[in-house]
This record gives structure tokens, C-alpha cells and sequence, in this order.
């Protein structure tokens, strides 16, 4: 089975609202793709249609090249976490596992592996309605790696985990992905997707806004800033602009120069005896670029304080 989940041309209306609007993208394997939008933008549903869990009304989702709803055993090919809360309370984390291990005629060894992988070995045989958020997101994440999928998608998976459990969660998914799994990752935290995802796939209002890697965009709004460091300020400025640079005072000590690279910036300042400390490019960070994107797409907003 082939490690990707193609969506093509969704669209999706509950009642009068328009959830999904034309939704094409493709997450691949062998990288971590972070799927982001503003609340509403139509995440959740998307990855309801993927899993069979909604239908569309227009255009089609596969995994592997196959509906959702025609995979006789889909924990074998595709592993989800949407919901942890969504368990039978009374059950331990191991029965819960073995049921769906039994659904799926998987063994039982892979119940106490994924057990173990998770984190969870001390408490397995507790009963999962007494669990904490972060332990309920670690049973839900054992039971999406229960069949060994070759795909893999996680709604918002370092919900609850405490600081341990984010750098674990990191690692697993970098892991997945070096496996050559296609993972898909649905999450608010940009911080986190910076340091976890290859790929992004940015929504808005039930469409795709953009589908690049996530150093690309990055770059893309950095915009070639320069950050400078010098003791004169008005000698630099004047030296700089009359090279064709873009120049703005952001403090005493610092300016920030638009339209001249890097080497071109020390070349300058040295040539007209201009003394610094430091010049560097700017990089925005993903949390940056997203709420640039996104800025006319975001349907909830709350007052400025």
C-alpha cells in the first residue's frame, strides 16, 4: 500500500454553511506535514472525510490510493487520533487496546509494544476514565501505531502532554516519517510544527491557501530583512539607503534593511567606516508566516486588548 492521502477537489456543506470549498492537497511519505488553519477553516472535517466519518458531497479522499470505508482491516494502513476521549471509560488502556487488536486481527504482543512505546507500561491496566488528558492522548496515539500504519494522522497531538511528552511526541513523529510513513499533523501550535513538520498545508475558509515546505515559506516572509547592530545609527542609514536599501529604525542601536543582501550591507558600512556588531538575516518564525497568510481568512477574532 502505498504511504500517501490524496484529497482532491472536497467540498462539503452542513446546512446553509460551506465547510469545504474545493480542498485539494497531498500529504507524501517520508515527512511530517502540518495541517493549519484558523478555527472553522474546515481541519476536522477534512479529516473526517479521509476516515470515512463524514462524506463529501463533491470529490474524493483516498489513503494508499483507496477510500477509507473499502480498507478491510484500516488500522493496518492508516492510524488515527481525533478525539481522546473517545474510549469507554470503564475499560483499562490494555482492554481498550485489545479490543481493537482483536478488531483488527492483530496479535497481542502488539498491544504491550505499542504499550510500552507510549509510555504507558505502569498504568495498562488502569481504568482509562480515570486518566489525565495527556495520558488519554498517549492511549490515543498507542492505538493509531496499533496496526503498524503505513499513515498516519494526529488532530492536535501534544494537546495535554507535559513538557516530557511534547519532546517525546517530537521525536516519534520525526521517527515515523524517517520510517517512510505519511504523517499528517493538525495542530494550533505553530512553535511546534517549526521544529517537527517538513511540509504545510495552510487553510482557509474551506480551501488551501498554501501547500509548500515550511522553510520556504519561512523565507518567504522573512523577505530578504537585515538585522544591524551599530553605535552609528546616522551614518548608516544614509550609507545604506543610497545603495537602493530599504532602511527602519526598530531601536536606538538597531536597524533593519530591506533590498540589499548580507555581504552587500558589510561592504558598505566597512567602505564608509561605519562601525557594528552584528549583521544578520532575519528569519520570521512559523507563527509569523501563518498569521500573515491567514490574516483574511480567520473567521473568529477576539478584541485587541
Amino acid at each position: 500500500m502505498r504511504a500517501t492521502i490524496e484529497v482532491s477537489g472536497l467540498r462539503k456543506r452542513f446546512g446553509p454553511a460551506l465547510a469545504l470549498d474545493g480542498m485539494s492537497f497531498t500529504v507524501r511519505p517520508g515527512q511530517v506535514t502540518g495541517f493549519v488553519g484558523p478555527n472553522g477553516a474546515g481541519k476536522s472535517t477534512t479529516m473526517r472525510v479521509i476516515l470515512g466519518l463524514d462524506a463529501a458531497d463533491e470529490g474524493h479522499a483516498l489513503v494508499g490510493g483507496r477510500p477509507y470505508t473499502g480498507l478491510r482491516t484500516p488500522l493496518r494502513h492508516v492510524g488515527a487520533l481525533l478525539d481522546a476521549a473517545a474510549l469507554q471509560p470503564s475499560r483499562t488502556a490494555r482492554d481498550h487496546l485489545l479490543w481493537l487488536a482483536h478488531s483488527q486481527r492483530l496479535p497481542v504482543r502488539r498491544v504491550d509494544e505499542v504499550i510500552e512505546q507510549v509510555g504507558l507500561t505502569s498504568v495498562a491496566r488502569r481504568r482509562a476514565g480515570g486518566f489525565s488528558l495527556g495520558m488519554r492522548q498517549r492511549l490515543g496515539i498507542a492505538a493509531a501505531l496499533l496496526g503498524d500504519p503505513p499513515v498516519l494522522m494526529l488532530d492536535e497531538p501534544v494537546n495535554g502532554l507535559d513538557p516530557e511528552g511534547v519532546v517525546w511526541i517530537r521525536g516519534l513523529l520525526r521517527s515515523l516519517a524517517a520510517e517512510g510513513r505519511a504523517v499528517l499533523v493538525s495542530s494550533h501550535l505553530m512553535s511546534e510544527l517549526q521544529d517537527t513538520a517538513d511540509h504545510l498545508v495552510v487553510i482557509g475558509r474551506g480551501r488551501v491557501i498554501a501547500d509548500t515546505s515550511v522553510a520556504e515559506l519561512i523565507a518567504a516572509t522573512s523577505g530578504g530583512r537585515i538585522t544591524l547592530r551599530t553605535t552609528a545609527p546616522e551614518r548608516a542609514r544614509p550609507a545604506l539607503a543610497h545603495a537602493g536599501g530599504a532602511v527602519s529604525v526598530t531601536a536606538a542601536d538597531t536597524l533593519v534593511v530591506s533590498g540589499l543582501p548580507a555581504e552587500r550591507v558589510v561592504a558598505l558600512l566597512n567602505a564608509g567606516g561605519v562601525p557594528f556588531s552584528e549583521v544578520a538575516a532575519q528569519r520570521a518564525t512559523l507563527e509569523e508566516a501563518y498569521l500573515e497568510l491567514t490574516r483574511d481568512a480567520a473567521e473568529f477574532r477576539g478584541a485587541r486588548p
